[in-house]
Order: structure tokens, then sequence, then C-alpha cells
């Protein structure tokens, strides 16, 4: 899948690109709304992400302009404007989501994967599944050999992290960019403390341990 990100802030849109690409994107970059508009109009895209705030041309008029041209590339909207007028004037020139800043990666990358599915009209699974231990992402109910385990919620979007790359070694800045926001200071202990908590709950008790620690490098989840 191939995505646009149109964001002049540096730090963002670097913690965007990363993220995206560690989830199986090819993304280009474009830093203003003239290089965005050029980009999506001289190649295909399956999602376009669109800052508001940009140099040269404002995303709601690169928006607009993208559809005018007939450009049918689904839109999430990146801003800082939290009022429900921006929202709607967003979703009214063209926009498909709006997402507000600061935010989550993984919320971005969720409604990211639910454009490009609605787009395509591909399905996605509903549960995920490693050995005994089975998370439904409709009911966010996580079992293990039929024992439910109650999450919560970073908890939660850890696991799903973790199940969507079983068998890959993830390391703490990953786990950082896909739980928390970008602007989460990375110079904590928060990820060994969350990945404590939630082993605890899905491996102490039980024999068979599925949640490994790779020293030096990170976790990783394996059957």
């Amino acid at each position: 899948m191939r995505a646009l990100l149109v964001e002049d802030d540096v730090s963002i849109a670097d913690f965007v690109v990363r993220g995206l690409k560690e989830a199986g994107f090819a993304v280009d970059h474009a830093a203003d709304g003239e290089a965005g508009l050029k980009a999506a109009i001289e190649q295909p895209y399956d999602v376009a992400i669109v800052d508001l705030m940009l140099p040269r041309r404002d995303g709601l008029s690169l928006i607009e302009e993208l559809r005018r041209r007939g450009v049918a590339a689904p839109v999430l909207i990146l801003s800082a404007r939290r009022s429900v007028d921006d929202r709607v004037r967003g979703l009214q020139t063209g926009g498909d989501d709006y997402l507000t800043k600061p935010f989550a990666f993984a919320e971005l990358l969720a409604r990211v994967q639910a454009l490009v599915r609605r787009a395509t009209r591909a399905p996605e699974p509903t549960t995920l599944t490693v050995d005994d231990l089975v998370l439904d992402l409709l009911s966010r109910r996580v079992t293990r050999g039929g024992t439910a385990l109650d999450l919560r919620p970073r908890e939660f979007a850890l696991l799903e992290y973790l199940m969507r790359n079983v068998g890959r070694v993830v390391s703490k800045t990953m786990i950082l960019s896909h739980v928390w926001d970008y602007s989460f200071d990375p110079q904590t202990n928060v990820v060994d403390v969350l990945v404590s908590r939630l082993r605890e709950k899905i491996d102490r008790p039980f024999e068979k341990k599925l949640l490994n620690t790779v020293r030096g490098v990170g976790y990783v989840l394996r059957p």
C-alpha cells in the first residue's frame, strides 16, 4: 500500500513516516501544500494524510483541489484544531476522517487502515490469534486457553501490536511510537513497565511463555 503524508512539522513527519513504513506502507512525504498537490496528482496513492496548517497551500485548499481534479484517494486530516466546526469543515471539503494532534500512532494507523479497507473493500480479520492467545478487535476481549484476561487500554494496544508482528522483534522505540503519541518522552522506563504488566497477565498464569525479551534489542511474541 502506498501513502502520501503532507506535513511540515519535521518531528511529526518523521514519527509518522517511520511508523507507517514499519506497518508495511510505502510512504512519500511532502513538506508543503503545493508539493503535496503535485505528488498526489502525479502518482496514485491508497491514502493521503494531510495537515491543515501548511506553507504555500493550506490543507483544506489542497483537499478541495484534489477532489476537483478527480483524485479519489481517501484523506485523513491531521490538525491541532479541535472544534466541531473545524472537523465538519474538513469533512465537507473532501476529507474522509479527522484526527486531532497530539495523537497516538496506534490510532492513526487504525484510521488509515480503515480508510484503505473501506476504499478497497478489502476484508481485515477481526481476531488475532497466537497459539492459545486470542484478541478480538471488535469486542476488545482477550482470552488465553479460553480464560478471559482483563487488559487496560495501553496493555491491549501493546498486545495488538505484538500480535500483528508475531515472530518479529520490536524495539522500545517502535513500541513508544505505536502505543504513545509522538511527543512522549522516550527517556523513561514506561515500555519496560508496560511489558511487565502485560507479561503478568498473558504469561505468568500459564505454563508456556509467549512474550520474550531479546536483550539489547526489544521484545517478541512467539507461539
